[in-house]
């Protein structure tokens, strides 16, 4: 077997709708903002806000804020969480990537993104199955939520429904004052550069709801 035939038997094993996603994207979208990517391309981007998401594939925040190229920076963990400032040399990727946002970027607006119906706000209230794994990465990384969670399900008076809602939007506030314990965060917050920002969407109607940042309570913006 030839090289390019090699090559050709390996690419078969490449997602079919993949392909054609991006058939359609080149042909289609890049054909219309083609001179929006050679400007990114030549000049860097230069986002003003920056998105911490869930990993869930129903609530991807480009496709929900109808984002362009370049215009928000995004970072996707389990749960949308923001841990706290832990300089201890081990291995962070949401604390780098903001740290790179917020530094090197400069961008004006850090958003906590949260959803209805979070599998991994399942997990920390114990709705969810064993470990998937000997390592349970997944469990350590929702242990940052062992508090709320235990104080949510205490309440008796909530459904498994109400809690679930009550600590996916609980977290994002817990997730905004994590930010805060970062010094670069705070300082440039004080000075006015930076607003930190928390919404939560609710994945079966559609609705976006923006959390006060006085008060904490999420509201419709439309209300």
């Amino acid at each position: 077997m030839g090289v390019c035939a090699r090559i050709w038997d390996r690419m078969k094993n490449f997602p079919d709708k993949l392909l054609k996603g991006y058939t359609e994207f080149k042909d289609g979208r890049l054909a219309n903002e083609r001179e929006r990517y050679r400007v990114l391309s030549e000049q860097g981007q230069k986002p003003e806000t920056m998105i911490i998401a869930c990993c869930d594939s129903r609530a991807a925040p480009e496709t929900i804020f109808n984002t362009a190229p370049g215009e928000i920076f995004v970072v996707r963990n389990v749960a949308n969480l923001v841990p706290p400032y832990k300089p201890d040399g081990e291995y962070h990727s949401t604390s780098a990537a903001l740290e790179f946002a917020v530094q090197a970027l400069k961008v004006k607006n850090v958003v906590v993104m949260g959803h209805g119906l979070c599998g991994g706000i399942s997990a920390a209230l114990g709705l969810a199955k064993e470990p998937l794994s000997p390592g349970d990465f997944i469990g350590r990384w929702i242990d940052l939520l062992t508090p709320a969670a235990e104080t949510v399900n205490a309440n008796e008076l909530l459904t498994s429904a109400e809690r679930q809602t009550a600590l996916e939007r609980i977290s994002i506030r817990d997730s905004v004052e994590n930010l805060r314990t970062f010094p670069c965060v705070s300082i440039l917050e004080g000075k006015g550069r930076l607003k930190l920002h928390g919404v939560w969407f609710d994945i079966s109607t559609g609705e976006l709801w923006v959390m006060d940042s006085d008060t904490g309570d999420f509201k419709r913006p439309d209300e």
